[in-house]
């Protein structure tokens, strides 16, 4: 079976807003990412707003992020 690998969670702060529940975050060593809302943070409404800080799970192939929870 594979190994289940821990996952990579980062502090981020949304820089910009796009369309379809998507945010551009930028983290504390100066990389940027496209993020998009996590399931749960979609099902309650949670609104994301440019400057708040964000909880991102990074994707273990550098593609998009998942933002989990707002700080």
């Amino acid at each position: 079976m594979a190994e289940i690998e821990k996952e990579e969670l980062t502090q981020g702060e949304v820089i910009e807003a796009l369309p379809s529940a998507m945010f551009r975050v930028e983290f504390p060593d100066g990389k940027v990412l496209i993020c998009y809302l996590a399931g749960k943070m979609r099902l309650h409404r949670i609104k994301v707003l440019i400057g708040d800080k964000v909880m991102v799970k990074l994707d273990p192939y550098g593609g998009k992020g998942r933002i989990i929870k707002r700080l």
